[in-house]
């Protein structure tokens, strides 16, 4: 299987540890993942409210790379999959939108590309039966809470990921990973986002709610497919404890550092030493059965 792969501007930065494992993920499954030449930012929240023409232009111009690949374009990063998706949405449904980018880009791009989180990849291209036939080790029983937040399932009728309240996508794959995947009220609810620098009081309050809610359902760890998501329930936690007199040790990982774990792949080629809370009880769970 082959995609143009979009890594956005974190998976060199803040969110190493994510690109490290859907690399070393597709490696394993033989997903061949090609990032465009010359891909630029998305635009990301900043562009999105700023100018609603440069926030469909950003995105538009990465798919227009993947057209001219003939490939369908795959990506982790919340923010950049909602912001793609959305400007697919956009120029599809509205003729005066994609002429004024068609015009900014100086040529032509019609909403075709398909959009694709890995996710996706794993659990619709290749499948349940592959993925346990591939698996080496299990969760055995890891209980986790799988965290969508809000970019992956909102706006609904642009991103069409899962159910918008309610999505198991997630969930199929821990539990096909022998984890046990475990119900909760807060899987959709907002971490703080992009106030992760300019607001750290809000992130604290809203991270400290989806926090409290995992450790009430007795989560062992929180699996999360957003690199924002990771950065502010994990980073935060010490803040978090420090501030509402908490002791939350939860560790906070990509769903995709699960996967490798189970496909057999060290802990160091996934970075999760990457991680500020230690996930070292997971890894040596998985690894020793």
């Amino acid at each position: 299987m082959k995609y143009a792969y979009y890594p956005g501007c974190s998976a060199e930065s803040t969110a190493r540890d994510q690109y490290m494992s859907i690399r070393e993920v597709s490696k394993a499954l033989d997903i061949e993942l090609i990032e465009p030449k010359g891909w630029t930012c998305c635009g990301s929240t900043p562009a999105h409210h700023t100018d609603r023409i440069l926030s469909i232009a950003l995105p538009a111009a990465n798919l227009l790379l993947a057209k001219k690949m003939g490939l369908d374009m795959v990506v982790f990063c919340a923010a950049c999959y909602n912001r793609m998706k959305v400007t697919n949405y956009e120029i599809q449904t509205n003729p005066k939108i994609r002429k004024e980018i068609s015009d900014s880009l100086g040529e032509d791009y019609d909403g075709s590309v398909n959009v694709h989180h890995f996710v996706e990849v794993l659990i619709k291209d290749i499948g349940i039966k592959k993925l346990q036939e591939a698996f080496t080790h299990s969760l055995d029983g890891l209980k986790v809470v799988n965290y969508y937040g809000c970019l992956l399932v909102r706006p609904h009728q642009a991103t069409n990921f899962d159910d918008p309240e309610n999505p198991m996508i997630m969930d199929s794959l821990i539990t096909i990973m022998g984890g046990e995947s475990i119900d909760w009220p807060h899987k959709v609810e907002c971490c703080g986002g992009g106030f992760a620098l300019t607001r750290t009081d809000i992130v604290i309050e809203l991270s400290n709610s989806i926090l409290g809610m995992a450790k009430a359902a007795g989560a062992q760890c929180m699996a999360v497919a957003c690199p924002m998501c990771q950065i502010n329930l994990d980073l935060r936690q010490s803040d978090i404890n420090k501030t509402k007199n908490t002791n939350y040790d939860i560790p906070i990982v990509y769903i995709t550092q699960l996967v490798g774990l189970c496909l057999g792949i060290s802990p160091e080629k996934l970075g999760m030493d990457k991680c500020v809370v230690s996930p070292k009880p997971i890894i040596d769970a998985v690894i020793s059965n």
